[in-house]
Formats: C-alpha cells, sequence, structure tokens
C-alpha cells in the first residue's frame, strides 16, 4: 500500500472530498449492510485508490491510500460493469481461493460501480467486513446503486462547473486582451494621424492650386474620420476595462452652445438633410459639456444613417432646473423589438443593417456616456412616432 502521486487521482481524490454528502453515505451504507469499513474508490486498469473511507475495523486506508489493482476484487467490476456481494467468501465457491480476501483477511464484501456521464467509469462504491455478512438481499445492492449514482451525478455536477469556470476564465481574459489591444493600437495611430493633418494643412496653406487644395481638403477630412474612429475604439476600451468612460464634471454654462455647434456641424455634414433643433438649455449644469456634445453627436449620426431623407431630423434640449432632457428623432424607419433591446451593445451592426461608415459603436459610447453622467438613454420605435432616443440625467449643481 502507498499514496498515490498521480496528479490525476490526487484531483480524483480531492473531488470526492468535496462532496459534502459523502460521510453521510458511506454512513448509511455501513448502518445498512453492517460492514464495518466502507469506501470510495478511484479504480484505474492499475491501482485501487481510496477517495473516502469510514473504517470501524482499523483496515489501515485512508484517502489517497492505492492498492494494485490485480489484489482487489473491484477489477472485476471494472471489467463487467456489475456490482457484487459475497456474503462469506471463505465458502464462496467462486472467491474461495481469490488471493484478495486472505491477503486483506476479509469474509464478507459488496460493491458496485460508478459510472459518470458518458459512461466513464470512476470507481466504486465498496464495503467489507472480517465477518460474514448477509449480503445477498437484491433490495441491499438497489440501495448502494442508488448511492453511487448520487455520487457520479455530483462528480458530473462538478466536473462541469469546473468547464463553465475555465471556459469564462478564458473568455474574460481574451476579452482583456483585446481590449488592452484596441487600446494601445488607437493611443499609438493618433500621432502619426496627427502629422499628416500638420502636414497637410500646411501644404493646403501653402498651396496656391485649387487642385491640390481640394485634394488636401480630402486628406484632412479622412484624417479626421480617422481620429473619430479611434476616438470611439478608445472610449470603447475605456468602457470595457473598467470605470467607464472618464468625464469631467464641472461648472458648465456653454452646454447649449456645445449642443449648437454639434448640430450645425451635422448640417453642414448632411447639408440636404433637414436638421430642426430647439435647444432650451439656459441653466448651469455639473456636467462634461464636449461629452454631452459627443453623445448627441453619436445619436444624430445614427438617426442621418438611418433616418429616411425626406422626413427632418428633430433634436430637443430642455432643462427645467432639476432634470436635463435631450432627445433625437426621426421618422420613417422602424426598429424591430428584438433588435431594439440590443441597439447599446458594441458592434451590433449586423449584415442586413445597410453598408455605411462606423464600427457600430456609437450608441454603445452614448449609452456610457449616459451612465458617467449617472443619466439614462433609452429608445424608443413605433411605425407610428418613428424612432426616438431620449438621454435624461438629473441636473446637479455646477462646480467651479
Amino acid at each position: 500500500m502507498n499514496m498515490t502521486a498521480d496528479p490525476a487521482i490526487a484531483a480524483d481524490v480531492a473531488a470526492v472530498a468535496r462532496i459534502d454528502a459523502v460521510p453521510t453515505i458511506l454512513q448509511a451504507v455501513a448502518h445498512t449492510t453492517g460492514l464495518r469499513f466502507v469506501a470510495v474508490a478511484r479504480v484505474t486498469d492499475e491501482r485501487w485508490t481510496a477517495c473516502a473511507v469510514h473504517d470501524h475495523i482499523d483496515f489501515g486506508l485512508e484517502p489517497g491510500s492505492a492498492l494494485l489493482l490485480e489484489t482487489t476484487l473491484c477489477n472485476e467490476i471494472r471489467l463487467s460493469g456489475q456490482p457484487l456481494a459475497i456474503s462469506q467468501a471463505s465458502t464462496d465457491p467462486a472467491f474461495a481461493s481469490h488471493p484478495a480476501p486472505r491477503l486483506y483477511g476479509f469474509e464478507s464484501y459488496i460493491s458496485v460501480p460508478i459510472v459518470c456521464q458518458g459512461d466513464r467509469f470512476f470507481g466504486t462504491l465498496c464495503a467489507l467486513d472480517r465477518e460474514p455478512a448477509k449480503l445477498d438481499d437484491p433490495k441491499l445492492l438497489t440501495t448502494l446503486q442508488l448511492f453511487a449514482q448520487l455520487i457520479a451525478m455530483q462528480l458530473d455536477a462538478q466536473e462541469s462547473l469546473e468547464w463553465s469556470d475555465e471556459e469564462l476564465r478564458a473568455a474574460l481574459e481574451m476579452a482583456r486582451l483585446r481590449e488592452r489591444f484596441i487600446a494601445v493600437l488607437g493611443h499609438d495611430l493618433r500621432n502619426p494621424l496627427q502629422a499628416i493633418d500638420m502636414a497637410a494643412e500646411l501644404i493646403q496653406i501653402e498651396s496656391q492650386e485649387p487642385a491640390v487644395a481640394r485634394n488636401v481638403g480630402h486628406v484632412r477630412r479622412s484624417v479626421r474620420r480617422m481620429v473619430s474612429l479611434i476616438d470611439h475604439l478608445l472610449d470603447f476600451a475605456r468602457g470595457r476595462m473598467g470605470g467607464g468612460i472618464p468625464i469631467a464634471a464641472g461648472a458648465d454654462y456653454n452646454l447649449a452652445a456645445e449642443l449648437e455647434h454639434v448640430v450645425q456641424e451635422a448640417r453642414l455634414v448632411h447639408p440636404k438633410r433637414v436638421i430642426e433643433a430647439s435647444l432650451a438649455v439656459d441653466t448651469p449644469i455639473g456636467c462634461d459639456a464636449p461629452r454631452i456634445g459627443q453623445l448627441l453627436d453619436n445619436l444624430l449620426a445614427n438617426a442621418m444613417r438611418h433616418g429616411v431623407t425626406d422626413q427632418p431630423v428633430h433634436v430637443d434640449a430642455r432643462c427645467n432646473g432639476k432634470v436635463l432632457e435631450l432627445s433625437v428623432h426621426n421618422g420613417g424607419v422602424t426598429i424591430p423589438p428584438d433588435k431594439l433591446a440590443q441597439l447599446f451593445e458594441p458592434f451590433t451592426r449586423t449584415l442586413a443593417d445597410p453598408p455605411g461608415p462606423g464600427l457600430g459603436l456609437g450608441l454603445y459610447i452614448a449609452s456610457e456616456i449616459a451612465k458617467s453622467h449617472h443619466g439614462t438613454l433609452i429608445a424608443t420605435s413605433t411605425e407610428a412616432e418613428g424612432t426616438r432616443f431620449v438621454f435624461t440625467m438629473k441636473a446637479r449643481p455646477a462646480r467651479a
């Protein structure tokens, strides 16, 4: 007899030890059979290893103790998959000459297989005693088989939970690596883009050729577009890596001006579209005005991309001293309920969406900005009313 050194077997011993019901099961088997040694054993093609032990005859085994399989009777159970019961080994025709009873000095023995999910043979629930015992009652074997099934179910549940935990850890680690990569990539791309924009600006200033100025204008617009995409990636990484999108909430008297600037930019970018704006915000509010402007810009970009061109987009902002409400409404397109629930998830654009620029992060970032201001951003969409996004936040006192 020796202690197991196999890490896999040691893990199985530990798994049985984590099943709270096993000590009670062993006591119940001892009480039911009258046998004074009961064990849960891990049985391989070479070893019999005790996983849990109830010993009232000083048999000398403890969890982790290992025996050569050929010296035990459990090899028969492993090969046949059938239970075995011996009331008195010394007079049993089949086992009177078997070396195991003489080697370990027992007369009575009973064992049932423990079979886990997928017909994987784990081991046995077994009991023995130095004295003979009446073990030929079929109900006895049925009881032990039920106990063995209970142990197998608990082992299967543990294994499933461990796999789920491992998959979750792997998924979380992959997500962290992806988001760090996005953050580093976005940061490293900003410097060369700024250099390109500065060089293009110098060329635009110095050149007198209209064609050069026109082409440089295209370059600078593309650079600004790329910078916007990078900003979205950086905001996404900040939001997903913890802490949310950072804001600088101070005494902002120019929120209305910020919102008006966003609306005017949208009108310049989309000269054929009608944007009707009502901006009634003349109360100082503790907020990050550029971030609120970014929220509005993302909502307007979404409305321009998905709204119909022959209907105006409405922007309304008002503050009654207690609550700031900012809404963007466009008509003509109804968002299905199943997609409405996923609007604020990142990268939610699908093949069904019309082709267009962007990464599918605009609404996600808008919702994160709303959360950073302890506000809410909700969307409603019906055939009669069109689609409306409403951002609300408490109008906190402005700070210096």
